[in-house]
């Protein structure tokens, strides 16, 4: 994972030149998959002027270079984006490229945070869709969306064995990174990889503390506060031993949940 607070002037170019030598760093380190922030080609904290000037299509020009580090340095890529659609909405989104440069899924946040996100993005409709990548099945959520079971568990009832969560959590919610993700990989017997941004943008301070949710309960690993590269080892026998020992997915009474889904 990639903790980083990126480019300063949050151009496009420049943080793809962040994402190449972390990819050329992670393929030396034995990395299958290199995970990036929430919104790390652009900055998050843009507004919607700026959100809206440097969006793209999911095909856009940013993708076909991130393609190119992927094949190049063969390591499959995550990272976060403005998207533009056809219609001219823009979403909060991520796209996954496998080791090839190959598009696998390109997810829409679904549940915005507060008037940050909802001034600039559109909802995403939370497909729960998952892909094959660095032998496992992968879904992706952005950020906010991790913090609600319901969006982890679906993935999880798709079989995903692993949530890739492109994030820009600020200070005072370190609660996510040290209790809700490790949480949420326990209870839906999967992995978790919250990759953060650190330093200051605008009024949010970015608390770092990217981690691995393990499916036995707890973080494989938990970065500090400043830029970091992390490396964590998802095995399939960890994936196998945790699910072993959890029996919450096994023990589901989804006639009693019913209430859940009503609207409020």
């Amino acid at each position: 994972m990639l903790q980083t607070a990126g480019d300063p002037e949050n151009r496009p170019s420049v943080n793809l030149d962040i994402l190449e030598r972390a990819a050329a760093r992670a393929a030396q380190g034995g990395a299958d998959l290199l995970l990036a922030p929430e919104m790390f080609l652009t900055g998050y904290n843009i507004g919607r002027e700026a959100a809206e000037a440097v969006a793209e299509p999911a095909d856009g020009a940013s993708a076909v270079r991130a393609a190119q580090i992927a094949s190049t340095h063969n390591v499959a890529l995550c990272y976060g984006y403005p998207e533009r659609d056809a219609a001219g909405l823009i979403y909060n989104s991520a796209l996954l490229l496998d080791r090839d440069g190959r598009q696998l899924l390109n997810f829409r946040k679904t549940h915005l945070f507060g008037d940050l996100d909802r001034a600039m993005f559109a909802p995403g409709a939370g497909t729960a869709e998952v892909a094959e990548v660095a032998g496992m099945k992968a879904g992706l959520l952005i950020c906010y969306d991790v913090e609600f079971p319901e969006a982890v568990r679906a993935l999880a009832l798709n079989g995903a064995d692993l949530v890739l969560v492109p994030t820009a959590n600020m200070k005072p919610y370190d609660a996510v990174s040290l209790y809700i993700v490790p949480a949420r990989a326990f209870e839906s017997e999967l992995f978790i990889a919250y990759a953060n941004r650190c330093g200051s943008e605008g009024e949010l301070d970015y608390m770092g503390l990217s981690c691995v949710g393990d499916p036995s309960g707890g973080n494989l690993v938990l970065a500090g506060d400043g830029e970091e590269l992390v490396f964590a080892d998802l095995t399939t026998e960890a994936l196998e031993r945790g699910r072993s020992l959890n029996t919450h997915m096994r023990d589901r009474l989804p006639e009693v949940y019913g209430r859940l889904v009503g609207s409020r």
